[in-house]
């Protein structure tokens, strides 16, 4: 209101001095007043710009804030979480004291008001440039009064410009922040799950550390046993010739615990031929059990232990994997003859890791004895049976001759064949020793037995 009434003065003021005559005492009134309204649109414009510059948190030389003068140390700034109010402070490092800024998402927009500004500084430009004088003095002061408002009229545009500018900096640096903001967390998350990490990885180390430790102690313990028990070794023998070095020296079944075969099983022990500790793992001598069987029988064992019997291919494997030991086979006529032979090398399935899907292969070698050999040529083969079929023969050996044995193509021996009392008009498939009777003779007596290297042969 007061400066539309100024606004009036100023217009009469004009007419007054366009329709009558000035005297002296008028010039000096009207110098006066435009030097008053100058002034106080002078002061109110610098006032306005200081208020938006402070308001903006612009920094000016001559605000104090907290007491104090703005301080000419580089300032630390941080981001800050919504929460706290400031989306930015800033500590000068000598005061330690925070300053924090407010980044108003709604902040006032004085862009409508530096318009007014302008309008208005344009308006009075343009009746200072119409205003015309005699005096010269008048006419100076006018024109000086023109140049000032052109330069304010500019600074109040470039005002405008900069709020405009701070007004989309604002925008970009709230986008800025609140990815700062973010990535701060992100990085916090991440710190917090490597750390939660590590502590896990080490929390097991240290338990598979104590397992193991544990583990050591377990085995220390029973190598201590082991070494500390003399009897242990017969108490638990691996096969007959441990049974007879622990004082038993009589023929019989007895129970033997190989290396690889904790859980023991039963045998016969032949205590009396040539030294003894044989361990016996074939005998034929009646006729009473059929040895014509599967693969499966033949894996597991079957008969009499104290008559006719087979005890297992993966017996005898469990006793011989891993070498050592010697074979020797009894056998007898029906006329009461007999006849021996003598391997100094014998194993089945020696260092295989899976005996089964290897065939359980014979290895022999090393002859002596009176029924010749027939068996050498055996050495290396898989064992065959009737339904599964792992010679080199086109046709299957064991059905073909009526067994069960390490073929080839087919065979010199057949202990496992057909019970058939003598000789016999079919082709070799009775119980054959090639070497000694022939292949239309089958025996009446076979007996295979084993035992380590340790005991000599007589």
């Amino acid at each position: 209101m007061m400066l539309n009434d100024r606004w009036t003065i100023m217009n009469n003021s004009s007419s007054e001095l366009d329709g009558k005559r000035p005297n002296k005492r008028k010039k000096c009134c009207s110098l006066l007043l435009w030097s008053i309204v100058t002034l106080v649109i002078i002061v109110a414009i610098i006032i306005t710009t200081a208020a938006i510059l402070y308001l903006n948190q612009y920094p000016l030389p001559f605000v104090y804030r907290n007491g104090e003068g703005v301080s000419s140390f580089s300032p630390v700034i941080t981001t800050n979480p919504r929460e706290s109010g400031a989306l930015v402070t800033v500590s000068c490092i000598t005061d330690g004291e925070p300053i924090s800024i407010f980044l108003d998402p709604n902040c006032p927009d004085y862009n409508e008001q530096f318009v007014r500004w302008e309008a208005l500084q344009s308006s009075l430009l343009q009746v200072l440039s119409g205003h015309s004088t005699g005096d010269w003095q008048e006419t100076g002061i006018v024109h000086k009064l023109s140049e000032e408002l052109k330069i304010i009229l500019g600074h109040t545009h470039n005002l405008r410009v900069e709020s405009e500018s701070l007004k989309r900096g604002q925008g970009v640096l709230e986008q800025r922040l609140d990815g700062l903001w973010s990535e701060q967390n992100r990085i916090i998350q991440m710190l917090s799950e490597s750390h939660s990490g590590v502590l896990k990885l080490a929390a097991g180390f240290s338990d598979s550390l104590l397992s193991l430790k544990r583990e050591t102690e377990n085995l220390n313990k029973v190598n201590i046993e082991l070494l500390g028990n003399s009897k242990h070794r017969a108490v638990r023998p691996r096969d007959c010739s441990d049974v007879q070095d622990d004082g038993n020296n009589q023929n019989g079944v007895y129970s033997v615990f190989p290396t690889h075969d904790p859980d023991g099983f039963m045998v016969y022990c032949d205590m009396t031929t040539d030294g003894g500790g044989w361990t016996v793992i074939q005998r034929r001598e009646d006729g009473s059990v059929g040895f014509f069987r599967g693969w499966e029988a033949y894996k597991e064992g079957f008969g009499k232990t104290t008559g006719e019997h087979w005890l297992g291919l993966q017996r005898i494997y469990f006793l011989t994997r891993s070498g050592g030991y010697e074979l020797r086979i009894d056998m007898a006529d029906f006329d009461n003859a007999t006849a021996f032979a003598h391997y100094s090398e014998f194993s089945v399935g020696r260092d295989s890791v899976n005996p089964e899907e290897d065939g359980y292969p014979l290895n022999v070698e090393g002859y002596s004895g009176t029924a010749g050999d027939s068996l050498l040529k055996h050495s290396g083969m898989r064992f065959t049976t009737k339904d599964r079929d792992q010679d080199q023969s086109e046709n299957n050996c064991a059905s073909y001759y009526q067994g069960a044995w390490w073929y080839r193509n087919c065979h010199t021996s057949n202990l496992n064949g057909q019970y058939l009392s003598g000789g016999h008009a079919s082709y070799a498939d009775g119980v054959e020793w090639s070497s000694w009777t022939g292949w239309q003779y089958s025996l009446r007596f076979t007996e295979m037995k084993i035992r380590p290297h340790l005991k000599p042969v007589s």
